[in-house]
């Protein structure tokens, strides 16, 4: 419904010719910013590498699984009705292990989720700033990202501040 709201808006006002000759807009492409920053970069990498433990960790826990529930359909006809409950237990217990390892980890809330805002949102707070402030300087109306939701089907490169944002951050580091 937002979207819509905003393209409503943004079509009313290029449309409107007596607003348009008024009218200073300029777009960028977030997707090349985040791509050319070293910042993105270092964010990414530590995700990456958090990521790669965890799910050798997942790996482990999953062969220890394995291992045991082989261990049991072998042993099975030949153990007791109390050594065959503790082992079905037992892997009951590790398949909730790892279930909830998963979840912990990897799920909606888990900690990669928290992780990745933890490092990325200072570096799209600075994206944003900068943004903000090139299109202050040039008294912009409007500054769309080609990459987002709202659709652009064309724009003049003269209207592309990408570089210049790349520019101001890398000054700024």
């Amino acid at each position: 419904m937002k979207k819509i709201f905003i393209t409503l808006i943004a079509l009313f006002f290029l449309l409107s010719p007596s607003i348009y000759s008024q009218l200073k807009i300029g777009y960028v492409d977030s997707d090349t910013i985040m791509d050319n920053l070293p910042d993105v970069q270092d964010a990414r990498q530590k995700l990456e590498t958090l990521i790669r433990d965890w799910q050798n960790e997942l790996k482990g826990m999953e062969a220890d699984y394995k291992k045991k529930k082989d261990d049991f359909d072998k042993r099975n006809l030949i153990m007791t009705d109390q050594t065959r409950a503790d082992a079905k237990k037992e892997l009951n217990d590790l398949e909730k292990k790892i279930s909830d390892f998963r979840e912990k980890k990897f799920g909606t809330n888990g900690e990669l989720f928290q992780k990745q805002d933890e490092l990325m949102k200072p570096v799209q707070n600075k994206i944003f700033n900068a943004i903000q402030e090139i299109a202050e300087e040039d008294d912009l109306d409007f500054v769309f990202d080609r990459s987002g939701d709202i659709l652009l089907l064309y724009a003049k490169d003269e209207y592309d501040l990408t570089a210049r944002v790349l520019e101001k951050l890398k000054m700024e580091q």
